[in-house]
């Protein structure tokens, strides 16, 4: 698992760029987020991504700066978005490797419980896979303790949380990353919040003795342990295991899922509901942070307060979201799907594979892009039957990438539990 998460080398440095566009002294405070025409220019160039792997403000938090912090602060748009009036593009925080835990924990941007997701821009455009995936790769939590912000991810390992378990992003994983994703539960209390911070701790100190003897890392993404209309016994085995009840059996997660089950928890503090844990009934403060995806949703073309976005929505929606004429969106919409063996190359070996096995499966999926979205009355009622056919094959799932899908649905949409903050670019 590990060597499957290594991306290969290629992609440009934007430190020396963005520290050069900032318009704000390096040790001054008080920043707040800005656009630039020249910074947009060369970030443009620099990340060199598709529109679809970028999002609407829609999605975006709302951020009360200004912020203290010597780091960069862009708004960055995505150059497709300003030719169609819209404004899709992504918030930049340029941050240099060393120091970066505090930093970002000082700076008031990022909260305990915020969720971290690997980014890689490298994916844009090598294939049907890594473009659904939008070039999301992994998932950990967020935690701010002892003045660092921290992560805890499943694998429960050195990779990920470092050497000694020091879990504040120094692990081979974010050394070796560039980009960061981070999202946001709406509403999380103090309380909440105190709770995600003494499971988090718990687990993270345990983890040499736990991993991989009661937890252990599930490679196959799509067999969650969530199943609709059950009990979430899988999260009660995490609470137990972290408060050492020793409960029997292994519990197998992969990393989104691990991340969704320790929110899960954001109701339960640790110290006073442990009794709660030992029983056969799963703990009443047990409750879901996000419902899980559906393979395909009805949020495209339909609009209302409860439609549903899919795990398979992603690029669909931003496109959706441009208000392009009909050729132009349909021309795009078929560059999701076009295989591109030099840039399948640029993904770590392990999602290579995958990559390469599954795009002959994907011209299903393109059918229902182009038809679901200004198709003709045919390719609609087709569309439909896909939507149809994917949801009884697919389980509901919650995947690395469902996190940013969340943030697509309309701002007042029921299922939609989830804000963007914003991406964290590591020099």
């Amino acid at each position: 698992m590990s060597k499957s998460r290594k991306v290969s080398g290629g992609l440009c440095m934007l430190s020396c760029a963005l520290l050069a566009l900032s318009a704000v002294p390096a040790g001054a405070a008080g920043k707040d987020f800005s656009f630039s025409e020249k910074a947009n220019e060369r970030l443009a160039k620099k990340l060199s991504i598709p529109i679809y792997f970028t999002v609407p403000k829609s999605t975006w938090a709302p951020l009360a700066g200004p912020f203290d912090t010597t780091d960069v602060l862009v708004d960055f748009k995505h150059p497709e978005a300003l030719k169609t009036g819209s404004d899709a593009g992504l918030r930049i925080v340029s941050t240099p490797r060393s120091g970066m835990s505090a930093r970002l924990a000082k700076s008031g941007i990022f909260q305990t419980g915020d969720i971290l997701l690997s980014f890689r821009p490298e994916w844009g455009g090598a294939g049907a896979y890594p473009n659904i995936q939008m070039g999301i790769s992994h998932t950990g939590v967020a935690y701010i303790k002892d003045g660092k912000l921290r992560n805890i991810d499943n694998p429960l390992n050195e990779e990920y949380l470092g050497k000694g378990m020091s879990a504040d992003l120094t692990s081979a994983h974010y050394k070796d990353l560039k980009f960061i994703h981070v999202i946001r539960p709406r509403g999380l209390t103090d309380a909440q919040r105190a709770n995600i911070v003494a499971w988090a701790t718990r687990i993270n100190s345990s983890a040499g003795k736990i991993y991989p003897s009661k937890i252990k890392f599930n490679d196959d993404y799509n067999a969650p342990k969530f199943k609709p209309n059950h009990t979430l016994n899988f999260v009660q085995h995490l609470g137990q295991i972290a408060l050492g009840q020793n409960p029997s059996g292994v519990l197998d997660l992969y990393c989104s899922e691990f991340a969704w089950s320790l929110l899960s928890l954001r109701d339960c503090d640790p110290a006073s509901t442990a009794d709660d844990f030992k029983g056969s009934r799963v703990p009443a403060c047990v409750k879901p942070p996000m419902r899980p995806l559906v393979a395909t949703g009805n949020n495209i073309p339909k609009e209302g307060s409860s439609t549903r976005i899919g795990l398979a929505d992603g690029p669909l929606t931003v496109i959706d979201e441009l208000k392009m004429p009909l050729d132009e969106r349909r021309a795009l919409l078929e560059q999701v799907f076009v295989e591109n063996p030099a840039g399948l190359k640029k993904m770590s070996e392990g999602h290579r594979k995958v990559a390469e096995a599954m795009q002959p499966k994907f011209e299903t999926l393109k059918d229902y892009y182009l038809g679901v979205s200004g198709g003709n009355v045919l390719q609609r009622t087709r569309a439909r039957m896909i939507r149809a056919a994917f949801n009884v094959a697919v389980p509901e799932n919650y995947s690395p990438t469902s996190y940013l899908l969340n943030t697509l649905l309309p701002p007042d949409n029921v299922n939609r539990t989830m804000d963007y903050v914003a991406t964290i670019v590591i020099e």
